[in-house]
């Protein structure tokens, strides 16, 4: 795991997403990470609602990480979505937050948890990227984003 486009499945990105508010946001990506990778959507909401009990996710500038340790998983997945219109996260910066890339990770992946996050953390902080994302049309945009990301990461 290497590069961002290896923690997505083609159904783990969706783009220009309506939701209430933080409590919907979790809702959706619990719904999300069901569909995609046969998790309980119930569990990936309580572990994404206790981690951010913690502090929030939001690190500002209009992104969040919000990430857990889920049972039934043996690698770390992700899911991203674009938000319209943001929505308050309680970031650092008190920025509504548009662009969110869930983490979920098996409960024993220490290192690969955290180099997962750190990945994901560079790549959402790098302004240009971030903007491209926002500028995304469609989750297959935002997909293409994340493996042109890929052959950066290689380059």
């Amino acid at each position: 795991m290497d590069h961002l486009v290896d923690l997505l499945s083609d159904g783990a990105v969706a783009a220009g997403l309506i939701v209430p508010g933080r409590k919907g946001l979790f809702a959706q990506l619990g719904q999300m990470a069901e569909r995609e990778y046969g998790l309980d959507a119930a569990s990936v909401i309580e572990r994404l609602t206790e981690r951010e009990r913690l502090g929030s996710t939001g690190f500002g500038a209009g992104v969040a990480i919000p990430h857990g340790k889920v049972d039934g998983l043996e690698h770390v997945v992700g899911l991203f979505v674009q938000l319209q219109p943001p929505v308050d996260f309680d970031a650092i910066d008190d920025l509504p937050v548009d662009l969110v890339f869930c983490l979920l990770s098996p409960p024993d992946s220490g290192a690969e948890h955290l180099k997962a996050l750190a990945l994901v953390s560079r790549w959402m902080r790098d302004s240009a990227f971030v903007a491209k994302l926002r500028g995304a049309a469609s989750s297959d945009a935002v997909l293409a984003l994340f493996a042109a990301a890929q052959t950066r990461d290689a380059a």
